[in-house]
């Protein structure tokens, strides 16, 4: 059976991101990869600044780690390029990132638009002009927004199988949660969050607030290290499979009828 897509996925953002050592011929050489992609990316800027979109390790995060990691002055020069349609691919000296805030589906047979395939149009022609023969990291990260239509622990129960034991911690009283999981699935790094979010915490970070007490997030972001460049997208599509399968042990049917018809039976 093919996969469904969504006219209202959950999905906030994706993003694929691969690391490699810097390589600073990437300056010299950009242009040629510009001219690969201008099709389908036609606008272009370059930025200094440094995107922490993902960890590059599973090691406890310390203040004085964020402190560095944040430091104004360790910023590194980069190029983006914007698609009709919002997906950005950002370029680094030691690394690739596209990111989308429109995503449909990754992979779904008869589907336009797929997320994997503008992965594999960006990255092979990347790899084509800068040779990278291993990949320090590849990395796969989905962000949900899902609805939290009211405070009850009896209709949270009903919508999603979630880490928050409401019998314990029950809705009703809860002002904040967050949960981080980080943990192996197929051999392959997993982190998971779940993050229960007020509407003035969203609407402080510059974020539209769904309808209700809270805005759940959740997040899943899969990745492996040390790759041969040549096997970047069937590790890809296996870090998508994690993904795909923890989502789906999490929503009941419920929300998956709030994406097909953007309200919640």
């Amino acid at each position: 059976m093919p996969d469904e897509v969504f006219p209202y996925p959950t999905v906030k953002s994706v993003a694929f991101e691969i690391k490699f050592p810097h390589l600073f011929s990437i300056e010299n050489r950009i242009g040629e990869f510009q001219e690969q992609i201008i099709a389908n990316f036609p606008e272009s800027r370059q930025v200094l600044r440094q995107q922490l979109m993902f960890r590059d390790t599973t090691d406890d995060i310390t203040l004085e780690r964020l402190r560095k990691e944040i430091n104004p002055n360790s910023v590194t020069k980069g190029w983006v390029f914007l698609s009709p349609d919002k997906t950005e691919v950002t370029v680094h000296t030691n690394s690739l990132s596209i990111v989308s805030g429109q995503h449909k589906t990754y992979d779904a047979e008869g589907a336009d638009k797929k997320f994997r395939d503008v992965i594999s149009y960006v990255v092979n022609a990347f790899l084509g002009i800068i040779k990278v023969p291993v990949l320090g990291r590849i990395g796969l990260r989905y962000t949900d927004f899902c609805p939290v239509p009211s405070n009850s622990s009896e209709a949270l129960n009903s919508l999603y199988n979630l880490i928050l034991p409401t019998p314990k911690f029950p809705l009703e009283d809860l002002e904040r949660m967050h949960f981080e999981l980080i943990t192996k699935r197929k051999n392959h790094k997993f982190i998971y969050q779940e993050t229960f979010v007020s509407p003035e915490e969203m609407k402080q970070s510059g974020l539209e607030p769904l309808p209700g007490p809270f805005t759940l997030v959740l997040d899943f972001d899969g990745f492996d290290t040390n790759i041969p460049a040549n096997n970047y997208l069937t590790v890809t599509n296996e870090l998508h499979q994690i993904i795909k399968e923890e989502y789906l042990k999490i929503i009941k049917d419920p929300i998956k009828e709030y994406m097909r018809t953007g309200k919640i039976p």
